[in-house]
C-alpha cells in the first residue's frame, strides 16, 4: 500500500473517494495505491454479498455463522461473550475478504416496540457501552474494522428516514450518547455510522454539532464517519458537517455535486481534504493477501456455548432442570423450526441450523411426543392443532411449550404495535397448562413480550430471546441442566405496555418524536415512579443459590469511590452471578436524578461453596450529571447512596457516602433568579452588605423569597434603579466569571452560567 495524501489527488478523485462504489465497497484508485475497502453487514454474523447486493436483506449472501444477536449478548452481561463472538466473526470476515463489519448496534432500547431491538444490546447505556467496547476491541484485534451504529438517537423504525428525534441535550449526553462515547474512547473503532433520522430537526448526516463538535472535538474520534445506507440527502452539506463516506454509492451522482460545491466555494476544499484523509486511513483495514480459513464447525459449537450464557430464566417453581427420565410433551412449531435471528439487513445465511428437536436425543432415553400447536404464519386448523397439543400434554409429566414471535412480527423497517404473543399461542399455553401437571414455556422473540395472560398458569419460563443458529442445542443444554442459566434481563419486561415510559410519545407524529420521558428510560422510570415491572432490568434466576455479604463502599477521591462485596455460591452446583451496583444520586430543585442508575457490574463464575471478593470502581462519571449550563459533567457535593442490587428493583444492601464533588462556580447574569443570587456561595453571603437596600433585604427574607425567588434579578434591579445603579450589579456579576487555568489549585472547579 502506497502512502498518499489528499493534496496529491485531483478534485474529481477526492470527490469520488467520499462516495461509495456500489453497495459494499469504498472507491478505489489502484494506480495511486488506494484499494477499495470491502464492507459487510453484521454484527452477529456476516451478510457478505456480491456487487448485486442490497441493504434490505433481500439478496442472497455467502454462508456465515449466525451467532446470538445483540438482544441475547446484552442479556449475558458478560464482556467475554461479546469478545468470543467478535473474535470468531473477525476470523470469518477475513476468510470472506471483508475489511469492515457494520456493527455493533448500541442504540438504546427506548421502547419495547422498536422493530430493531433485536440488534441492540440494552436499555442501559453502561451495559451497552461495556459490551460494545469489548466487541469492537476483539474484532479489530483480528485486523477487521468495525462501524459502530447508529449515531445517534435512532430508537425506532417508524418514519426512520426523516423523523426528528426531539431530545434535550442532557438526555442525549446521559442516555443516548454514552455507549458511543465509551466505545470511541476505549476501543477506537475504525468507523461510526450515522443514523437516518434528524436530531432536533437536523439530519444526523448533516449535523456538525453531532459529527464534529461532539464526536471529534470532545471525544477525540479519529476514524471515519460513514452514512447509513441512503441517509445522505445533501452530499456537500454532509461533508461540511463531518461525514466522510456516503454509502452506498450513487452511481456517480454525488461526486460531481461535491466537486461543483468546492469550485463554487460553498464547500471548503480543506473540509473535503479532511474527509479524504479519513477515508485514506481506512486503507489500514484493507485485507488483500491475508485471508485465513474459518472453522465453521468450531464456530457452530461456539455459537451454542455463548447462546447458553445469554438466555434468562424468568421463573422456576422447582421444575427445571429436567431429567432424562422426565416424561415430556414438546409443543410448539418453534421446537422444530427455530426462530433464531431478526429480519432485515442483518439477516445471516446460517451455515446450519439446530432445533430443539434436533438436540433432544442427546438428553432423552427414547421418543418424545411432539405437537406443533400452532402455525407460524397463522391459518390452518387451529382447533385441531390445539386439541392435539392438549392431548399429549395431559399424558406427560411436563409440557414444554415453545412460543414466541415470527420474523414477520418484528423486523428492521417497521415497529411493533403490541407486546402480545399471537392469540393462538396464548390460547395454547393456557389450554395446555390447564391439563399438564407442570408447564414450562420457552420464548423466542427479538423484543420483549408480555406474559401477563398466562404467567400464573405455568411453572417455569425461559426467555431465550434470539439465540443464533445453535439455539436448539443451547436451549436443551439449559433445560436439562447441562448449563446453569446465568443471563440477566438487559431490558425491563413491563406488566402492561401502558406502564412503559415511552408509550405516550412513541412513535411520534407528523415527522417528530418527542423524548418526553427524558432520563426516565426503561428501569429508570419504573423505579423512580414506583411502578413495579413484571420482571425488572437485571432479573435472572439460577439453578444454584448465592449469598452476598460484607458490602462496603470506600471513597477514593472527592468524586469517586469503590464498592466491595463478597459473593458465595451456597448451592450444590457451579453457577455464575452478576454483581450489580447502582447509585442513587440526590435530586435538587433544578436537577432531577432517577431513583437509581446502574453504575458498575461484573459477572463471576463460582463452584459450589466457593466465595470471591469483588471490588468495583465507581469513577467520576458514576456520580456525575451533564450540566447544560457548564457544558460539562458535574459531580455535586452531597450524599450519594451506593446500592447493591439483585436487580433494578431489589436492593440487597446499601451505603451512603459523602462526596465533596466539584467546586461549581455559577456565573450570574441579570437573568439569573433572585434566589440564585441570594444562595450563590461567592456572592450570597455579602450581597445585602454590598447593596444597601431595605427593599432587597425585605424580599430576601425566607418567607418572601419562597414566593418570588424565581424572579429574574433584572426585575429586582429595575425596582431598585433609583437607589442602586445597574453598574453595581454588573460589578458583582463580574466576580463570578472566574475561569479555570493551568495554575488553578482547585482541579474540580466547574464554571457554569445561569439564566
Amino acid at each position: 500500500m502506497m502512502n498518499i495524501s489528499a493534496s496529491e489527488l485531483s478534485l474529481d478523485q477526492k470527490s469520488r473517494l467520499v462516495s461509495g462504489d456500489g453497495f459494499w465497497h469504498t472507491y478505489g484508485i489502484p494506480e495511486s495505491g488506494i484499494e477499495a475497502v470491502k464492507l459487510s453487514d453484521g454484527p452477529h454474523g456476516l451478510r457478505s454479498q456480491g456487487e448485486a447486493g442490497d441493504n434490505f436483506g433481500l439478496t442472497a449472501s455467502e454462508e456465515s455463522t449466525c451467532f446470538p444477536p445483540a438482544v441475547a449478548i446484552g442479556s449475558s452481561w458478560d464482556p467475554s461473550v461479546a469478545e468470543r463472538v467478535a473474535t470468531a466473526i473477525g476470523r470469518e470476515a477475513r476468510a470472506l475478504g471483508v475489511d469492515i463489519v457494520l456493527g455493533p448496534g448500541v442504540n438504546i432500547k427506548r421502547s419495547p416496540l422498536c422493530g430493531r431491538n433485536f440488534e441492540y444490546l440494552s436499555e442501559d447505556p453502561l451495559l451497552s457501552g461495556v459490551l460494545g467496547s469489548a466487541y469492537v476491541t476483539a474484532i479489530q484485534a483480528q485486523g477487521v474494522g468495525c462501524s459502530v451504529k447508529h449515531f445517534a438517537a435512532n430508537n425506532q423504525e417508524s418514519d426512520r428516514m426523516r423523523v426528528s428525534a426531539d431530545v434535550d441535550e442532557r438526555t442525549l449526553r446521559e442516555i443516548y450518547f454514552r455507549a458511543f462515547e465509551r466505545i470511541v474512547k476505549e476501543a477506537r473503532p475504525a468507523t461510526l455510522m450515522c443514523s437516518y433520522n434528524r436530531i432536533n430537526g437536523v439530519f444526523a448526516s448533516e449535523n456538525r454539532w453531532l459529527l464534529t463538535d461532539v464526536l471529534r472535538g470532545e471525544w477525540g474520534f479519529q476514524g471515519a464517519v460513514m452514512s447509513d445506507w441512503g441517509a445522505v440527502h445533501d452530499g456537500p452539506a454532509a461533508v461540511a458537517a463531518g461525514l466522510d463516506l456516503e454509502m452506498p454509492g450513487t452511481e456517480g451522482r454525488t461526486p460531481p455535486l461535491i466537486a461543483e460545491a468546492v469550485r463554487a466555494g460553498t464547500l471548503a476544499e480543506r473540509e473535503l481534504d479532511v474527509a479524504v484523509a479519513r477515508i485514506l486511513g481506512l486503507q489500514q483495514w484493507h485485507g488483500a493477501g491475508r485471508r485465513v480459513e474459518a472453522d465453521f464447525i468450531k464456530h457452530h459449537q461456539l455459537a451454542r456455548e455463548v447462546a447458553a450464557e445469554c438466555a434468562v430464566l424468568l421463573k422456576n417453581d422447582d421444575t427445571l432442570p429436567l431429567s432424562a427420565a422426565t416424561k415430556l410433551a414438546v409443543i410448539g412449531e418453534f421446537a422444530r423450526s427455530p426462530r433464531f435471528q431478526g429480519g432485515g439487513s442483518s439477516h445471516v445465511r446460517a451455515t446450519r441450523t439446530e432445533s430443539f428437536l434436533d438436540a433432544l436425543p442427546e438428553f432423552t432415553d427414547g421418543a418424545v411426543a411432539f405437537a406443533p400447536g400452532y402455525n407460524l404464519e397463522g391459518g390452518g386448523d387451529e382447533a385441531a392443532l390445539l386439541d392435539a397439543a392438549v392431548g399429549i400434554a395431559a399424558d406427560a409429566d411436563v409440557a414444554l411449550i415453545f412460543a414466541g414471535l415470527s420474523e414477520s412480527d418484528e423486523s428492521e423497517g417497521f415497529d411493533r404495535t403490541s407486546t402480545e404473543l399471537p392469540g393462538s399461542q396464548v390460547a395454547l399455553i393456557r389450554a395446555v397448562a390447564a391439563v399438564a401437571p407442570r408447564t414450562v414455556v420457552v420464548l423466542s422473540n427479538g423484543g420483549v413480550v408480555t406474559v401477563e395472560e398466562w404467567h400464573a398458569d405455568v411453572a417455569a419460563i425461559l426467555e431465550g430471546f434470539l439465540l443464533g443458529q445453535a439455539s436448539g442445542g443451547a436451549l436443551a443444554d439449559l433445560l436439562f441442566g447441562k448449563v446453569n442459566p446465568s443471563g440477566r434481563l438487559a431490558e425491563t419486561i413491563p406488566r402492561r405496555l401502558a406502564d412503559h415510559p415511552s408509550t405516550p410519545n412513541f412513535p411520534g407524529e407528523r415527522g417528530h418524536v418527542v423524548y418526553g420521558e427524558r432520563l426516565l428510560v426503561g428501569y429508570r422510570a419504573f423505579t423512580t415512579l414506583g411502578n413495579p415491572a413484571r420482571y425488572p432490568f437485571g432479573h435472572g434466576l439460577s439453578y444454584t443459590a448465592f449469598e452476598l455479604t460484607d458490602f462496603h463502599v470506600d471513597v477514593t477521591r472527592p468524586d469517586s469511590a469503590v464498592a466491595t462485596v463478597t459473593v458465595t455460591n451456597t448451592g450444590s452446583r457451579e453457577g455464575a452471578y452478576v454483581v450489580q451496583i447502582y447509585v442513587a444520586a440526590p435530586s435538587t430543585l433544578d436537577i432531577q436524578r432517577p431513583a437509581r442508575e446502574l453504575r458498575a457490574f461484573t459477572k463471576v463464575m463460582l463452584g459450589a461453596g466457593e466465595s470471591i471478593s469483588v471490588s468495583l470502581p465507581l469513577d467520576r462519571r458514576a456520580f456525575a450529571y451533564w450540566d447544560v449550563d457548564a457544558s460539562d459533567w458535574v459531580v455535586e457535593a452531597g450524599s450519594y447512596t451506593v446500592q447493591l442490587g439483585r436487580d433494578s428493583e431489589t436492593v440487597l444492601a446499601e451505603q451512603t457516602i459523602s462526596l465533596t464533588g466539584d467546586d461549581i462556580v455559577r456565573e450570574l447574569t441579570l437573568w439569573s433568579t433572585l434566589e440564585e443570587w441570594i444562595t450563590h456561595p461567592m456572592i450570597g453571603p455579602t450581597l445585602l452588605d454590598e447593596i444597601d437596600s431595605d427593599k432587597l433585604r425585605y424580599v430576601s427574607q425566607p418567607h418572601i423569597l419562597r414566593g418570588i425567588g424565581t424572579l429574574p434579578m433584572r426585575k429586582i434591579a429595575d425596582t431598585l434603579r433609583d437607589t442602586v445603579p445597574e453598574d453595581t450589579f454588573l460589578t458583582i456579576m463580574a466576580r463570578t466569571r472566574k475561569t479555570k487555568t493551568a495554575a488553578d489549585p482547585e482541579p474540580n472547579r466547574v464554571r457554569a452560567t445561569t439564566g
